[in-house]
């Protein structure tokens, strides 16, 4: 992970478009809304997309002044896509209902994105918590750690997170007729990952860090779910995504950078 430095402070200039695909989860909205509505940065639109809701999620996402889109195809792949070909957004940044972005989050994106125009794109990892804001620190420590090893092994390269991850809009505009919009079954972070690299870079950094909810660590139907669909995701992309022949043709692109973090930038709206 990136470091601070007590270089000058950055002023963000990007637009950021943040989208964000939801399905019956109305008091998750509201909570990440109104921590998108105190960003030092502020986005210039928030664009909920409402994935066949039977709740007030598209309600409650109009009271906050949200572009609603509605997509009647049930599943992340497509709600997402949706949204990001909505976005006017210099960058687009995509986080889940059930995030909880710091106030500098979207000012951290524009600088890694504005001053590194090497990066396609960036993630930051999460700090799970259950609703009444208890952390799982080790939890998320191992959860996490496995996440980024295993699939950034399979991948070539780091993988996004959907709850904390932050891309251009013309990279979006190269791969948008490659995702795999159409299939529910897909981890949809990873099928964007797949298709944005190996030749194109992706960058962790820590202070893209957020509180997200702790349902992945639920010892039920719903994480064995979550591996199938990663495993799922990659193989379905065999042979021609198979992990040897990314890893060669990211050792042969001129455009893609080896490391996983940029180089040391400045505070952004202070130390963190």
């Amino acid at each position: 992970m990136s470091t601070l430095t007590g270089a000058a402070r950055h002023s963000p200039r990007a637009t950021v478009s943040v989208v964000i695909p939801v399905r019956d989860d109305w008091h998750h909205v509201e909570r990440c809304l109104d921590a998108l509505s105190a960003q030092t940065h502020p986005p210039f639109e928030f664009i909920v997309v409402d994935n066949a809701s039977s709740d007030d999620s598209a309600a409650v996402a109009a009271r906050y002044g949200a572009v609603v889109l509605h997509e009647s195809e049930v599943g992340i792949p497509a709600a997402s896509a949706t949204g990001y070909d909505a976005a006017r957004g210099e960058f687009i940044a995509r986080v889940d209902a059930d995030s909880v972005p710091g106030p500098t989050w979207i000012a951290s994106v524009c600088e890694l994105l504005e001053r590194h125009p090497e990066l396609a794109a960036v993630t930051g990892r999460g700090t799970l918590m259950d609703d009444d804001g208890r952390p799982h620190l080790r939890s998320s420590r191992l959860y996490m750690r496995s996440y980024f090893t295993l699939v950034g092994l399979a991948l070539g390269h780091p993988p996004l997170w959907g709850s904390a991850l932050a891309m251009r809009r013309t990279v979006w505009n190269e791969v948008r007729g490659e995702v795999c919009r159409h299939d529910a079954r897909m981890h949809d972070d990873i099928d964007l990952s797949i298709h944005i690299g190996p030749q194109r870079t992706i960058a962790t950094d820590r202070r893209l860090t957020l509180p997200a909810s702790a349902s992945p660590l639920a010892l039920d139907g719903a994480l064995l779910v979550r591996l199938w669909r990663g495993l799922y995701t990659i193989v379905r992309h065999w042979p021609r995504e198979f992990p040897l022949l990314r890893w060669l043709r990211r050792q042969q692109s001129p455009r893609a950078g080896l490391t996983a973090t940029p180089p040391p930038l400045a505070p952004v709206g202070g130390a963190l």
